[in-house]
């Protein structure tokens, strides 16, 4: 998209997340929309890039290398480049968080 241009994006839906990938927008970073239900959750996984996750409301257990992490809304943290990361949501609400990868694409190795 030129520099300029203002348009509105369509967001791609997948399963309980809403993904923006930002090399089809000219763009070096990528984000992920988290809705997850109770109990439901993203397995272990490494990038080859950073990860910010900003928890905005919800209860939930992150694994950050050997870490478990005990999160209430609203908090954030960073998974590093190459350390394996997942979460579970652990409340009785939904985990509403926003993912923001440190690539125009994703890029997961699942483990």
């Amino acid at each position: 998209m030129p520099a300029g241009d203002h348009a509105a994006i369509e967001l791609q839906q997948v399963e309980h997340t809403v993904e923006f990938e930002g090399e089809a927008h000219g763009v070096s970073v990528s984000f992920i929309l988290v809705d997850m239900p109770p109990g439901e959750g993203v397995r272990l996984h490494t990038h080859l890039y950073a990860e910010i996750f900003i928890v905005q409301e919800g209860h939930a257990n992150y694994t950050v290398g050997s870490a478990t992490i005990d999160v209430v809304a609203p908090r954030t943290l960073i998974g590093p480049a190459n350390v394996p990361h997942g979460f579970t949501n652990v409340g009785d609400v939904r985990l509403k968080q926003v993912d923001i990868h440190l690539s125009p694409t994703f890029i997961t190795e699942w483990l």
